[in-house]
């Protein structure tokens, strides 16, 4: 296995990947000499690499070696790294102001941001927002809108979500280890419901509907809920996309008891599955919508987005933060409304679905372990499995991330029980680059897959 997984990559001048050096190469490795003397070994260390420069899908590292991203920052990059439009009004803005606290003295960015936002989250009645500084920060400032609104505590969340690394979200998340092991108590209040799984479950979407519903009125009581928060494709929970008319059902029911319902579009939002907002896809107009990661292009900006009434329940000073909506953050978000509208990257995001299926798809008939391959514009993931048992297989995941790694493509993972591939890549990424990865993504699995065959 470790002679497979170190491998050279072979290359030519005309590829978008190069290796020069062993991964990693000799100054990532004193990069990382000194990182472990002075970083909190409670931070992840994923790759062994360090970036020195990157631009749209290719990112380089210290030594030299070239690799195509199709981790995205974990959704951040969608409109590229280093996008030119993002750097030159982040460049601009520098030059002007970087800080006054919007609450204090307000700048236009800002407003504008705001307007985008009101734009184009889904729903025509008047929106408003709030920035703050990261998703888990919007997913916190959600439930606080919500509960001010109703009047009431309690919050509901599905099985298999992910909401952030704060004590609230990490108590709403559904897999306690990591985010959660040994930080509580956590916060209460918090109520975990079954999801829908087409996958895994088998349900219809009124099915999985009414097994939601049921539990919650059961366990929890609708009256008591303030706000029931659903990513609508499941990002850490492993690209779980719900079956149809699932979501539609839930924001009935919380029309109809006074629940607010809060889309966590963290992930799935911003261009990235092809609409401006994933619970577009889906039909839904959510009261709230949470976003963060793509919309400010590599600067650190979230938000709450939704109905204007819900959002000024808030007592003024009861919202806000010393560094939300920084007026450097904003420009950079404006910025990527204007590239995504400009450059037309909601297509570009249909066109990397339109490449990705139906090689993952292929990849799916090929390999017996490739259990599903699913996901919209370009948030897809292929989720694997031992084919004699059904168990999930998350070490082939690992042995395919680390093959592709030496290989110059970086792939991340995802799901529950860690055997779901997750592929983020930018929408201005290549089609010879999404070609070539996919190449690496199939090579890796028939490595991957021989080697542990031969270790059974």
């Amino acid at each position: 296995m470790t002679d497979i997984l170190h491998s050279p990559a072979t290359t030519s001048e005309s590829t978008n990947r190069k290796i020069v050096t062993p991964i990693p190469g000799p100054k990532s490795v004193e990069l990382h000499d000194r990182r472990v003397k002075v970083v909190s070994e409670g931070v992840s260390e994923l790759f062994p690499i360090y970036v020195d420069h990157a631009h749209d899908a290719l990112m380089v590292d210290v030594d030299g070696n070239q690799f195509i991203d199709f981790t995205g920052g974990i959704g951040v990059t969608t409109v590229g790294h280093t996008n030119d439009a993002v750097v030159e009004a982040v460049r601009d803005q520098v030059g002007k102001v970087t800080h006054t606290l919007f609450g204090l003295v307000g700048y236009e960015s800002y407003i504008r941001a705001a307007e985008l936002l009101a734009e184009h989250t889904p729903g025509d009645f008047p929106k408003k927002s709030v920035f703050v500084n990261s998703g888990a920060e919007a997913l916190e400032n959600a439930v606080k809108i919500a509960r001010k609104f109703t009047g009431r505590t309690e919050v509901a969340v599905l099985h298999h979500g992910y909401h952030g690394r704060t004590n609230l979200t990490a108590a709403m998340n559904y897999n306690m280890h990591p985010y959660g092991t040994g930080f509580g108590p956590l916060a209460g209040s918090v109520h975990h419901a079954p999801n829908s799984n087409p996958f895994s479950d088998g349900l219809t979407g009124e099915q999985a509907a009414k097994a939601t519903i049921t539990h919650l009125e059961k366990r929890v009581g609708a009256s008591q809920i303030a706000c029931l928060v659903v990513e609508p494709i499941q990002g850490e929970g492993g690209f779980i996309i719900p079956a149809d008319g699932y979501l539609n059902a839930l924001v009935d029911w919380c029309e109809e008891n006074g629940i607010v319902y809060v889309s966590d579009e963290v992930q799935s939002g911003m261009a990235r599955t092809g609409k401006y907002f994933a619970s577009e896809h889906f039909g839904i107009v959510p009261h709230l919508t949470t976003s963060a990661k793509g919309i400010g292009g590599g600067l650190p900006i979230a938000a709450v987005t939704g109905r204007a009434d819900i959002m000024d329940a808030s007592h003024s000073g009861g919202l806000g933060g010393t560094f939300g909506g920084n007026p450097v953050a904003a420009a950079a978000l404006v910025a990527v409304f204007e590239q995504v509208e400009s450059r037309g990257l909601l297509a570009e995001a249909q066109r990397v679905e339109s490449i990705m299926r139906p090689r993952l798809d292929a990849i799916k008939q090929r390999f017996d372990s490739v259990a599903d391959a699913r996901g919209k514009g370009a948030m897809m993931a292929i989720e694997l499995q031992d084919p004699a048992t059904g168990e999930p297989a998350p070490a082939i995941v690992k042995a395919v991330q680390q093959f592709a790694l030496h290989q110059g493509v970086l792939f991340l993972t995802a799901g529950t029980f860690g055997n779901v591939l997750r592929f983020l890549p930018s929408v201005v990424i290549t089609d010879e680059q999404l070609h070539e990865g996919l190449d690496v993504l199939e090579a890796s699995l028939e490595a991957a897959i021989a080697a542990t065959a031969a270790q059974a």
